[in-house]
Protein backbone atom coordinates (compact mmCIF):
# COMPACT_ATOMS: atom_id res chain seq x y z
CA UNK A 1 0.00 0.00 0.00
CA UNK A 2 1.20 3.60 -0.59
CA UNK A 3 1.59 6.38 2.06
CA UNK A 4 0.86 9.62 0.99
CA UNK A 5 3.63 12.07 0.36
CA UNK A 6 1.88 15.34 1.14
CA UNK A 7 -0.32 15.46 4.62
CA UNK A 8 -3.19 17.35 4.12
CA UNK A 9 -3.34 20.30 6.73
CA UNK A 10 -6.53 21.57 8.27
CA UNK A 11 -7.39 25.20 8.02
CA UNK A 12 -9.74 26.41 10.46
CA UNK A 13 -13.12 28.56 9.37
CA UNK A 14 -13.12 31.89 9.64
CA UNK A 15 -16.30 32.01 11.66
CA UNK A 16 -18.19 29.79 14.28
CA UNK A 17 -17.15 28.23 17.54
CA UNK A 18 -13.29 28.45 18.56
CA UNK A 19 -11.69 27.91 21.61
CA UNK A 20 -9.98 31.45 21.10
CA UNK A 21 -13.65 33.52 20.47
CA UNK A 22 -15.08 30.94 23.33
CA UNK A 23 -12.45 31.80 25.82
CA UNK A 24 -13.17 36.02 24.72
CA UNK A 25 -16.71 35.27 24.99
CA UNK A 26 -16.30 33.86 28.22
CA UNK A 27 -14.23 36.53 29.66
CA UNK A 28 -16.77 39.32 28.21
CA UNK A 29 -19.87 37.63 30.03
CA UNK A 30 -17.83 37.32 33.67
CA UNK A 31 -16.57 41.33 33.20
CA UNK A 32 -20.65 41.94 32.67
CA UNK A 33 -21.35 39.92 35.93
CA UNK A 34 -18.57 41.02 38.17
CA UNK A 35 -19.99 44.83 36.56
CA UNK A 36 -23.58 43.98 37.76
CA UNK A 37 -23.02 42.58 41.10
CA UNK A 38 -20.69 46.03 41.81
CA UNK A 39 -23.91 47.91 40.28
CA UNK A 40 -26.19 46.26 42.75
CA UNK A 41 -24.12 46.48 45.28
CA UNK A 42 -23.34 50.11 44.96
CA UNK A 43 -27.25 51.01 44.36
CA UNK A 44 -28.27 49.05 46.96
CA UNK A 45 -31.01 47.15 45.09
CA UNK A 46 -31.32 44.84 41.74
CA UNK A 47 -31.33 46.32 38.74
CA UNK A 48 -34.83 45.30 37.66
CA UNK A 49 -36.53 47.09 40.63
CA UNK A 50 -38.86 49.88 39.32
Amino acid sequence: MLQPTIVPRRRLPRYGFHNSTEKLNGRIAMLGFIALVILEIKLGHGILIW
